[in-house]
């Protein structure tokens, strides 16, 4: 996915769309099975790579 979004329950899914100021031109809300997998896989998949709190540093 190429925005920010909040998934809710596995089940619920907002996505927010951008315009290139950074402001919100639209909330999209969708429980669509296909939409919801594909972002819940995404964000597995970064959160697979993620650096470990503790292990951070600037």
């Amino acid at each position: 996915p190429g925005n920010d979004f909040w998934l809710f329950d596995g089940e619920l899914l907002r996505v927010h769309h951008f315009s290139g100021d950074g402001a919100v031109v639209e909330d999209e809300i969708t429980d669509d099975p296909a939409t919801v997998k594909l972002c819940a896989s995404a964000f597995e998949a970064v959160w697979d790579r993620a650096v470990p709190h503790h292990l951070y540093a600037i």
